[in-house]
């Protein structure tokens, strides 16, 4: 390894000690501190996995708790993002296990009371509501289930 990319390796590694990063990521920080050149960036990533400074499962973990928790992402939504990262379906499945369903659950239907104060007077408001928590990445049945719960 060269002295540029030991350079490149020494400041991923801090980044990576800082926050999670998936490999897909790491390898575009690397091939971009290293001017395109794909080998050397793939050299580096795979040091970085043997020393156990990335980890997809360890990234899809804590993206699938945070969506979940934070920002109200449903189970569909999270799969989709993380697919989008390049990260192996049993990685994701594994993941999205791990998020708590009946927190989950509750998130949902905190979204839905706050989004029904809005649309209550709205002739589709419950159409819209659908709507709405399947664009949060909530499955239909679930959905369905809280929607008609919230609004009988």
């Amino acid at each position: 390894m060269d002295d540029k990319a030991r350079k490149v390796l020494d400041s991923l590694q801090a980044q990576c000690a800082r926050r999670e990063y998936c490999v897909s990521d790491i390898r575009l920080k690397a091939v971009r501190k290293l001017d395109g050149d794909t080998q050397a960036a793939e050299e580096i990533v795979e040091s970085l996995v043997a020393d156990r400074f990335v980890s997809d499962l360890r990234y899809a973990g804590a993206f699938a708790r945070e969506k979940a928790s934070l920002s109200g992402w449903g189970p569909v939504k999270i799969r989709f993002a993380l697919s989008g990262k390049g990260i192996a379906r049993q990685v994701i499945d594994e993941a999205i296990g791990g998020i708590d369903t009946e927190k989950a659950a509750g998130r949902l239907r905190q979204l839905l009371e706050s989004k029904w104060k809005t649309l209550a007077d709205d002739p589709q408001g419950k159409l819209k509501l659908i709507k709405f928590a399947l664009s949060r990445g909530y499955d239909y049945d679930a959905v369905r289930q809280s929607v008609d719960d919230l609004t009988s």
